[in-house]
């Protein structure tokens, strides 16, 4: 869909029923990880419903690219608070999981029962050519917008390299994009300024217009206080089922020990899903034992293929654990039960880091360093968001990968014989849709995911 044309109007305020409606929407069509995500959201919120300007949109990401946990889900929260205070946060926040929680549980069910199905898993084939499609789409649309100056291209190629050439930790990265910004700043470079920040440009008078007039006055103490008493609301929703399992089961207990290691996950997955796997498989499979080698692997292809955020693969380890460890007379209960805890315990501490940073980093729009500085991060995400994107198209559209090292140097090359032409056709058919055609996004991902079942059912 294209974007509605600049013709100076600002759309009314939302009601608190067609912003639920909206949530809903982009929830359903949050496919391919953070960057198609966070596509769908700047899609539909500042192009199309334009509730949001470009400024703050760029602002509340790169708060969230710093936080621990999956970002594209902490950004909904955030955009959903901004625009209804913490009952939109917990809304927006809380509509990004549901189709993933629920998609995710019934496919782990199938997967215990009936293992793998083929017209399920040629959906997903589909789905994935889809999805590439998008995240290509967002690097394009995100850096049309966001590198418009030298210094700014400069990083995003720089994390470009530094993430694809170097396996160099994402929050480093983002933390010395950070500070580049900030030195730049400091040293009177015009062009370290962030995108569209103060005095950047047109879009910010609607931002303000639309998202801070009366009804939700972000800066407001009413909202702030608002905020506080739900982060806190957060933290303890996060550490009730935690203390309980303490008190009534005690360590050694499978759930026990699902809420104890997936609120410390909680803690320490910067980066998103991706930073986390490798972590969290050789725990679960080497150290207690809950998933067989390749599982993870199932999970993720679940994970990817789903709506919702990436880091719902934990629920599929959950699952498993709780499904083969708890000794239940009804081991799909129980595995449900492990599930939805890790769920919990994954997604309660991200509505606590929102509703407690989002008022301060609100108050501190303004400041021309911390511009600098998030300025500088919004521009190492397109270089982020690139890498995803050659590491999904890879993964793709090749069946095996070939780990190369020279020194430093770590890369991930295709092995050009592995290549799935179906898979390949399919993404490229995709590409055209998306960039020719101008296909929205609901007609590109059940366009591809019903060409992957009309291509399994003639045998190919």
């Amino acid at each position: 869909m294209a974007s509605p044309p600049d013709d100076g109007r600002v759309p009314p305020m939302p009601s608190f029923a067609e912003a639920t409606r909206v949530w809903a929407r982009i929830a359903l069509l949050s496919f391919g990880g953070p960057a198609g995500q966070i596509a769908v959201m700047h899609r539909i919120l500042v192009e199309e419903k334009r509730w949001i300007g470009d400024a703050r949109f760029l602002h509340a990401l790169n708060f969230c690219m710093l936080l621990p946990g999956p970002e594209a889900q902490q950004l909904a929260t955030y955009s959903g608070w901004l625009l209804h205070g913490a009952r939109g946060g917990w809304v927006a926040g809380m509509l990004f999981i549901v189709p993933g929680l629920v998609t995710i549980m019934g496919l782990s069910w199938i997967y215990v029962i009936w293992g793998e199905v083929g017209v399920v898993a040629a959906a997903f084939v589909g789905v994935k050519a889809a999805v590439l499609a998008i995240v290509l789409q967002a690097v394009v649309r995100l850096g049309s917008r966001i590198l418009g100056s030298g210094l700014h291209r400069l990083i995003a190629a720089g994390a470009f390299v530094a993430i694809f050439a170097f396996d160099v930790p994402f929050p480093l990265v983002v933390l010395s994009a950070a500070l580049i910004g900030l030195v730049a700043a400091r040293a009177g470079v015009a062009s370290a300024r962030a995108p569209g920040g103060p005095g950047g440009g047109a879009g910010e008078v609607a931002d303000a217009d639309t998202v801070l007039g009366a009804e939700s006055q972000a800066l407001g103490s009413a909202a702030a206080t608002g905020a506080l008493r739900a982060g806190l609301l957060a933290l303890f929703l996060w550490f009730l089922p935690v203390g309980l399992l303490l008190l009534v089961a005690g360590q050694g207990n499978v759930f026990t020990d699902i809420a104890l290691f997936f609120s410390h996950m909680a803690l320490v997955t910067f980066g998103g899903a991706y930073a986390a796997l490798a972590y969290v498989a050789q725990e679960a499979v080497g150290t207690f034992g809950w998933l067989r080698p390749g599982e993870m692997l199932d999970g993720l292809g679940m994970a990817e293929t789903t709506p919702g955020p990436l880091i719902m693969v934990l629920q599929f380890v959950g699952f498993l654990a709780a499904f083969r460890d708890a000794g239940w007379s009804e081991p799909l209960v129980a595995a449900t039960l492990g599930g939805l805890l890790v769920t919990w315990v994954t997604f309660a501490p991200c509505f606590a880091w929102i509703f407690l940073g989002a008022p301060y980093i609100e108050r501190l729009r303004g400041s021309p360093a911390l511009g600098a500085a998030l300025g500088a991060v919004t521009a190492a995400v397109v270089g982020v968001i690139l890498n995803l994107a050659v590491w999904f198209a890879v993964h793709a559209a090749f069946r095996e990968v070939w780990a190369v090292g020279i020194g430093p140097v770590s890369l991930d090359l295709p092995v050009l014989a592995s290549i799935d032409w179906k898979a390949a056709g399919l993404a490229a058919l995709a590409i055209v849709a998306v960039f020719r055609w101008r296909l929205g996004l609901a007609g590109v991902i059940g366009g591809g995911a019903a060409l992957g079942i009309a291509l399994h059912a003639v045998g190919l």
